[in-house]
């Protein structure tokens, strides 16, 4: 990986671990068709407390995870920077499926493409329905 797309992967992580600063707020997320590969990046802007998020902006990945994708590292940061944000926030795990509901498949169903998934809570990637996974 080169020194530029290094830099900016780290400027990213670096925000991520301080924590909260202030507003405006950036929240990034990640999705992918399972918890290991992440496809899509999305980054959403609240300028105060009180506001739902006024400003988003979703990034994608045909091949590989867009995580380690330097092109994409770089142009995350730029547009937290071009709103001038004091917090940077992220789960810090991939949350679901990439698809959205309503768009790519009917609203309150369940992805056809992404299989992993369908019965699991996508914050925790735990089994709704109390399973095991099977690893083997």
């Amino acid at each position: 990986m080169s020194l530029k797309a290094t830099w900016y992967r780290d400027k990213l992580l670096k925000k991520f671990r301080r924590g909260f600063h202030g507003y405006p707020v950036a929240t990034v997320a990640y999705y992918g068709p399972d918890d290991r590969l992440a496809s899509k990046a999305v980054v959403g802007i609240a300028p105060d407390e009180n506001a739902e998020v006024e400003m988003l902006e979703r990034w994608y990945a045909e091949t590989g995870d867009i995580r380690q994708d330097p092109a994409i590292s770089e142009a995350i940061v730029r547009y937290i920077e071009s709103h001038a944000v004091r917090s940077v926030l992220t789960p810090g795990r991939i949350i679901g499926c990439p698809h959205e509901a309503g768009v790519h498949y009917p609203e309150g169903g369940t992805c056809p493409v992404c299989t992993y998934w369908a019965g699991r809570d996508r914050f925790t990637g735990e089994r709704l329905d109390g399973e095991k996974e099977n690893d083997a």
